[in-house]
């Protein structure tokens, strides 16, 4: 029979923690390095950095932004989290009604369904609410569950985003913008 954690000696559990740091710390500069290459050699200002802390919002509209808090998922193995809630984006702007049901399917198997490869943390009533919402598709049959998801991470992922060493040191490491070194 397997005892749990407490049976092990504290010091296999302190190499743990450090493994589990390490391992953080190597994704999310990985994904970050992959994930944002593509945006060239530019980096986000000091005042676009310090511009996430005022609202999820803010953050979430910054291509910046949405690149570090992504990274950032993925390195606390949420990332699900940011991908339904776009997932849902595209769906509601899905503009031909034949293409809805297809859609809908697709993103109830890949983060709601029984055993979904994604699945997202959503109670049982918005996990029904949305079943049944799919079966006459509209543009907000996800509504309930993208909202659950929104503040699950407006309250919970995202201040853990703006007190992680990640964001901390893209902080340090943004350089002010030409307008705000030109002041006087």
């Amino acid at each position: 029979m397997c005892k749990g954690l407490s049976s092990l000696p504290a010091s296999c559990l302190e190499r743990a923690m450090e493994l589990k740091e390490r391992l953080r710390s190597i994704l999310l500069k990985s994904h970050w390095n992959k994930s944002c290459s593509k945006m060239g050699q530019n980096k986000p200002t000091l005042e676009e950095c310090l511009g996430w802390k005022q609202s999820f919002e803010k953050l979430l509209s910054s291509k910046y932004g949405l690149c570090a808090f992504t990274a950032f998922l993925v390195s606390e193995f949420s990332e699900e989290n940011i991908s339904f809630y776009f997932a849902c984006e595209d769906y509601r702007n899905t503009k031909s009604p034949a293409k809805l049901s297809a859609k809908a399917q697709r993103i109830y198997d890949e983060f709601i369904g029984f055993d979904a490869p994604r699945e997202i943390n959503i109670d049982h009533e918005t996990r029904d609410i949305t079943r049944a919402n799919i079966q006459e598709p509209s543009t907000d049959a996800f509504d309930p569950a993208q909202h659950k998801i929104y503040m699950l991470m407006a309250k919970d992922c995202y201040p853990r985003f703006l007190r992680s060493q990640a964001y901390g040191d893209l902080v340090c490491q943004a350089k002010p913008s030409a307008t705000a070194t030109n002041k006087p």
